[in-house]
């Protein structure tokens, strides 16, 4: 049955051509992407679904709370860590634990090094290619890829002799018709604008983010043990202040300061002398993408805020990220969030592949009361192919993930909702820096609620969170030097001093967004735990009035050049960063494939 109806300012149809993008690759996880095409290939119609479910809250029921942070973490080895500072908060919250200051100073360390890793990762490597020709950077000129780059930064590695081993390179690779990791790619699209000396530039670049991006994690591994997946604790860290002890996975000795301190120094030069400058580069010669896949982001943005600056302090005064909600575009009213208001954030599962038991189809829980029970069925309009691939019913359910709502509104998080927020509220160093990247590209604030801003809001998150690496590193240092050495609170670590039931929440900015785990504790163990993760805000499936959801808003009204080659769509999907195995909550209970898909929409 067709239809046609107004939302959030999108007219939404699914008349005309359907086409189906499964998976949408660079990404972790699984994303399937259908959209309409009028006969101008402009899109009328998006349907996001994610296709993998996977039920890490109904693992956890009964289990030991403190033990709660191994099993979140690995919901993803991508944001790696988030989940585990998500989950030791809300066992915090629930027990009432304060942390001792160099705890919170180490973990906003962990959290900040994992920023600047993800955003770096993710602009070179998980969303640069969209851009970024790599067949046409084989017909650089060295010398001119080196003057770009040199006109624009003073990083000593941008030589002619660099730049012409990069090229040899990538000569060899495509001379052999084994492309690697580079295969796959539209190189004949005509949406690739960059001249062949610009893209031997980036994809230089691009090699030398891979090999460094290595080194960034290291922080992780002298603080938490390991990457990915460091340990965390509930309580503080689980790594003891020993200067004179010798450095290992569970000591925090002179030498391994002496490692971080010069770890951060390389992320702070790679920032301000590669990404950035890299960034600019690219924004100027793509200003359309300014105007293209708005979304939400000039509507709807959520923001629980981060890096508090003063432990056990959650305030606006402490959170070194804003806290923030706006809806109806009204950046000039900024609401505060309170995730322990049960009416603030619920979530729907009337297109989602779930049900609720005895209780209306479109009833709206808080996840505190969360459930996570699978009820997987296509609609009755979903349309069968030769292949027995079948068109998604968006009428119906159609997506292992739920939706999310802020008061009743559909929202988009992530780097791009963060900066505008942080901006409207006058946060210094955020205003600075895109007010000067806004001058230096001559465009208004209001053009990054686009694919190009999300992309530039995440690498000015990535110089931020190098710079504030630094300000932490040397806050801990001085607590050092000043003799306290004090790590974790060990009161209240013992069930027979918890009361017998608390419920609690802990939130966090991940890389890609507004992260919160809510969990209830009877008697010792875990009664309930619900995740509301970035990529369930942003994936979600339409609401039960019809709203759509972050990445489906953000496709709308997009002309295509060439729907055989749907690199306008990967462009803006990717430029939210996805994180499918985060939000979907495997395969059929008898083991069997639930779907089959393919790349080309067969």
């Amino acid at each position: 049955m067709s239809y046609t109806y107004t939302t959030q300012g999108f007219t939404v149809s699914d008349a005309g051509r359907r086409l189906v993008i499964d998976p949408i690759t660079r990404i972790e996880g699984h994303l399937r992407c259908e959209v309409n095409l009028d006969n101008d290939n402009v899109i009328t119609n998006a349907v996001s679904c994610g296709t993998l479910f996977r039920g890490l809250e109904i693992i956890l029921r009964g289990r030991d709370p403190r033990e709660a942070w191994a099993f979140t973490e690995r919901i993803c080895g991508v944001c790696t860590g988030s989940h585990a500072l998500a989950s030791v908060r809300a066992v915090e919250n629930a027990l009432g634990i304060d942390i001792p200051a160099n705890a919170n100073l180490l973990r906003n360390l962990m959290h900040l090094a994992l920023w600047f890793h993800d955003h770096l990762v993710h602009f070179y490597h998980l969303g640069g290619l969209d851009w970024i020709n790599v067949v046409s950077a084989a017909k650089g000129d060295p010398a001119g890829a080196s003057k770009l780059a040199q006109s624009i930064s003073t990083w000593p590695e941008n030589s002619p002799g660099y730049f012409n081993d990069v090229r040899h390179r990538l000569n060899t690779i495509l001379q052999s018709g084994q492309l690697g990791l580079f295969t796959n790619g539209y190189w004949n699209h005509p949406g690739y604008r960059l001249p062949p000396d610009a893209n031997l530039m980036l994809v230089g670049h691009y090699l030398q983010a891979l090999d460094f991006q290595k080194e960034s994690v290291k922080i992780h591994t002298v603080f938490g043990g390991k990457n990915p997946h460091p340990n965390w604790l509930v309580g503080g860290v689980p790594t003891a202040i020993n200067l004179h002890g010798v450095g290992g996975a569970d000591v925090i000795s002179n030498e391994r300061l002496e490692l971080v301190d010069k770890v951060i120094s390389r992320c702070q030069d790679f920032a301000e002398q590669v990404l950035v400058p890299d960034a600019l580069a690219l924004c100027q010669f793509y200003p359309e993408w300014f105007h293209i896949g708005t979304g939400l982001s000039n509507q709807s943005v959520l923001s629980y805020g981060g890096f508090p600056a003063i432990a056990n302090d959650y305030t606006a005064q402490s959170l070194q990220i804003p806290a923030g909600a706006v809806i109806n575009g009204r950046f000039d009213e900024i609401h505060p969030v309170d995730l322990k208001d049960p009416e603030e954030i619920q979530e729907t599962v009337d297109h989602s592949w779930y049900t609720y038991p005895n209780l209306p189809e479109k009833a709206a829980l808080s996840p505190f009361n969360g459930i996570t029970l699978p009820h997987y069925a296509l609609g009755p309009n979903a349309k069968g192919t030769p292949t027995d691939i079948r068109q998604l019913d968006e009428q119906a359910r159609y997506s292992w993930i739920k939706t999310p709502t802020w008061h009743g509104h559909t929202m988009e998080v992530g780097p791009l909702a963060r900066t505008l927020i942080a901006y409207h509220t006058g946060t210094t160093a955020i205003k600075d820096a895109v007010d000067d990247a806004c001058s230096r590209l001559n465009i208004p604030v209001k053009s990054l609620c686009s694919t190009m801003g999300r992309i530039l809001s995440r690498v000015l998150e990535a110089r931020w969170s190098a710079q504030a690496m630094r300000a932490t590193f040397n806050q801990l240092v001085s607590n050092i030097k000043n003799g306290d050495s004090t790590v974790v609170n060990t009161s209240k670590r013992e069930p027979e001093t918890w009361p017998q039931t608390a419920r609690g929440v802990g939130f966090v900015e991940a890389p890609r967004g507004a992260l919160g785990h809510w969990i209830s504790i009877r008697e010792g163990q875990i009664e309930q735990y619900q995740c509301v993760v970035p990529t369930t805000w942003n994936a979600a499936p339409r609401s039960p009035s019809g709203l759509l959801g972050a990445y489906e808003a953000s496709l709308m009204n997009t002309r295509m050049a060439m729907p055989e080659q749907p690199l306008e769509i990967l462009r803006t999907i990717h430029s939210f960063d996805p994180c499918l195995a985060c939000s979907t909550h495997i395969l059929g209970a008898n083991g069997k494939e639930i779907t089959v898909a393919f790349s080309d929409g067969r």
